[in-house]
């Protein structure tokens, strides 16, 4: 064996055997065994000592093409959606594909170093340049050993409100976007709002491609789109091939339509993300008080079967100035701010950035914990996913194609006071 990993803890439902502790052997690419112990010695060998291992964090909607640009060409004072989309206005004139590749390729080593090895990013094609979708096409290229990126031909300013829209997305998709975007909401009029989800699926259907749409991310509780794609994706058949971005406005819904549509959303096997960071900041900024939190229905979309995924969206740019790529710390905000602090949802929150997003990115196939999978791994410095919720913690190692790929060490801290002077280990 290449790779054996002792004493390892697993996901509750990664292995029949239970949650560990288990060993885990991989040769080549590929895991070739999971048992409470393998008396084979492997040509490496790393002792987890009880800790989390799993399949990789997945980051399932981020902008790479605007991370590390929060203050150019000025801050978003208001903290709002709609003036970060005007300060990305001001700043597409002055792009450069050097900075949009080094920006981007920084951010996504960021999330590598946090357990990230699955990523889907949104391009803007609403630069008539279309730079910005080939600088992220580039990027998906040189990162490949690293991570897997998916990259989503995303009307930022709208397809009918933008000059060319209709030809700028069917370029994106030509020079080999994987994933077909939208913005229904940002359109001037409802019927332009209901004509581009409708052109999203016919472009998707064209070019056999994935439909990730940001879908109602306002506040009002009129923007109702959600609808329509949840609609058009039973007809289609596209159904667990369409993904519903942000959804916001379904929190400001009255309870009995929220009731039918998170319904229709079982029925229909459509994926939902949200996108905590940005949620949290960006929305409900202009009704005053009292303020409503500002993203969709989680709790009751997951308590109804719907698959339901973490993303980080935004680092460092105009709708966001904070981030660091951590997908744990992602959960733990959601589990604050939306309620999810039961015992048994807590869990629920590490499988929303890991196997839920792998079905959102459809990439369960080659994802997971289990024989014969590829040995795609981390390994976190928790024992199992309550803690890796509460403590955030260290991605110990990134094993990458049955490599270990990134070895990280947590801070020790040491009190050194009268008779206390021992090492402190921080989560206790």
């Amino acid at each position: 064996m290449d790779l054996i990993i002792r004493n390892a803890n697993l996901p509750d439902g990664a292995w029949p055997g239970g949650k560990g502790p288990a060993d885990i052997a991989i040769d080549g690419e590929r895991i070739v065994k999971i048992a409470p112990a393998i008396p084979e010695k492997g040509k490496q060998e790393i002792d987890a000592t009880g800790k989390l291992v799993s399949a990789p964090l997945c980051d399932p909607h981020l902008h790479l093409d605007a991370v590390l640009t929060v203050g150019k060409p000025r801050y978003n004072e208001s903290g709002t959606l709609l003036e970060g989309i005007r300060i990305w206005g001001e700043r597409k004139p002055h792009l450069m594909k050097r900075e949009l590749v080094e920006n981007a390729k920084e951010a996504v080593l960021w999330e590598f170093a946090n357990g990230v090895q699955f990523i889907r990013t949104h391009a803007d094609t609403t630069d008539p340049t279309l730079l910005t979708v080939e600088a992220l096409l580039e990027v998906r290229e040189s990162m490949k050993d690293l991570v897997d990126i998916q990259v989503t031909a995303f009307p930022q300013d709208a397809v009918y409100t933008a000059p060319n829209g209709e030809s700028l997305m069917r370029r994106a998709m030509d020079m080999g976007c994987d994933v077909v975007g939208g913005a229904p909401h940002i359109e001037y009029t409802r019927e332009d709002g209901v004509k581009q989800v409708e052109f999203a699926f016919a472009l998707a259907e064209e070019y056999g491609a994935l439909i990730d749409i940001h879908c109602d991310e306002t506040g009002d509780e009129q923007s109702r789109f959600v609808e329509v794609m949840l609609k058009l994706a039973m007809e289609t058949g596209f159904r667990e091939r369409v993904t519903v971005s942000h959804a916001t406005a379904m929190h400001n819904y009255n309870n009995d339509y929220a009731f039918k549509l998170v319904g229709i959303a079982a029925k229909s096997g459509v994926n939902f993300i949200t996108n905590p960071y940005d949620n949290s900041v960006l929305q409900n900024r202009t009704e005053g008080y009292p303020r409503r939190r500002g993203h969709t229905r989680v709790d009751e979309l997951d308590a109804n079967g719907v698959n339901v995924s973490i993303g980080h969206d935004s680092i460092m740019d105009p709708w966001y100035p904070m981030g660091t790529g951590n997908m744990l710390h992602a959960a733990n905000l959601l589990l604050h701010y939306a309620h999810m602090s039961g015992y048994a949802q807590i869990p629920r929150l590490f499988k929303m950035v890991t196997g839920n997003s792998a079905r959102t990115l459809q990439v369960e196939e080659r994802y997971g914990l289990a024989e014969g999978k590829p040995a795609n791994l981390i390994i976190l410095d928790a024992p199992d996913e309550f803690e890796a919720v509460r403590l955030m913690p260290v991605c110990l190692y990134s094993i990458r194609k049955g490599k270990v790929a990134l070895v990280s060490r947590p801070a020790e801290r040491r009190l050194a006071f009268a008779n206390y002077d021992r090492a402190v280990d921080f989560r206790v």
